[in-house]
């Protein structure tokens, strides 16, 4: 297998070459959570998110964790909003860009509590983590795995993880919807696609074989490993969720007036 790693616009630009390639179920397409939001984003995408292709399975998602700087005087998720409101817009939140998946997290996050803050965008999540361990921010929806360290270093101080169910990383701390937002939920989730016209019968096979790799207890362990929980679907069932998050999240990002060109 080869990986060809076409990084930009949000996954547009990979996501346009699998668009245009073969249907012979040799070219597959993996994409993030990004690939329902940018229809929304974009006032023009060279390709379409549904026509375009066929699902073969969601394979695994990530929870996420809201975090805040020690500094800020919230020892629970409560706290956090009733600061915020008696605050509004002097606290700020980073994100790994406009439109990003942090940013619209966060954004669903402030349109079902009411609350106010001020976006500080990053060209990377990378550096919106390493700024909110330095006091430049004060919260941030960040990876579950790639935050664990500074949490259990004491440099952050996770509230809530923003899966409905308590993630096994963190079984001690509450979700979002559990601890004061009934309903919100955000989950960072990989799937895989390929052409619209590869024959259904290539679809399937492609499926049985991924879901069998993913159930696959090394599999399974590895990914927990990194904070990764495997799904493996039907393509039905993966069709359905893009539908459905594609709906939710057009519906935030039009409240939130957020346009990337």
């Amino acid at each position: 297998m080869v990986i060809d790693n076409r990084a930009g616009g949000g996954g547009a630009i990979g996501t346009e070459m699998a668009a245009k390639a073969g249907s012979d179920g040799y070219t597959l397409l993996m994409v993030s959570a990004s690939h329902a939001f940018n229809p929304s984003l974009y006032t023009k995408l060279p390709y379409d998110s549904i026509r375009d292709f066929a699902p073969v399975t969601n394979a695994a998602f990530v929870p996420n964790v809201l975090l805040v700087h020690p500094s800020v005087p919230a020892k629970s998720l409560q706290e956090f909003i009733a600061l915020a409101k008696s605050k509004p817009g002097e606290l700020n939140f980073s994100s790994a860009g406009q439109g990003s998946a942090i940013h619209l997290a966060t954004e669903l996050f402030m349109s079902m509590t009411g609350i106010k803050m001020q976006h500080i965008p990053y060209k990377g999540g990378g550096q919106a983590v390493i700024d909110l361990i330095g006091g430049q921010v004060h919260c941030m929806f960040a990876n579950l795995a790639s935050s664990y360290s500074y949490v259990k270093a004491g440099k952050l101080r996770a509230l809530a993880v923003t899966t409905l169910k308590r993630s096994p990383v963190y079984p001690d701390i509450p979700t979002v919807s559990e601890a004061g937002v009934p309903g919100y939920e955000f989950v960072s989730w990989f799937g895989v696609l390929v052409p619209a016209k590869t024959p259904k019968e290539i679809v399937a096979k492609l499926n049985t074989q991924i879901v069998k790799i993913l159930r696959q207890p090394d599999m399974v362990e590895r990914l927990r490993n990194i904070g990764m929980e495997p799904i493996g679907d039907t393509p039905e069932q993966f069709a359905a969720h893009i539908i459905a998050e594609m709906k939710k999240w057009d519906k935030v990002i039009k409240e939130a007036g957020i346009r990337i060109n």
